[in-house]
């Protein structure tokens, strides 16, 4: 389902990085998340809501420079 505060998902399973880009144009990195967290992401119903439920403020982030 397409979300209107996240653009797009990447994920690397080797390093545990988690990349979202948003609607915005922001792109954010997100350390050590689990594959299980990613794969509630990309098959939650909202996935705006889950990213402020279960990773804002949960994982250690850096915002990519322009």
């Amino acid at each position: 389902m397409p979300s209107t505060v996240i653009a797009s998902v990447h994920y690397s399973a080797d390093t545990e990085v988690l990349q979202i880009i948003f609607t915005t144009g922001r792109i954010y990195f997100y350390y050590d998340v689990p594959p299980t967290v990613y794969e509630k992401l990309i098959h939650a119903r909202s996935k705006g809501s889950f990213f402020n439920k279960e990773i804002r403020g949960r994982f250690a982030f850096k915002e990519k420079e322009s």
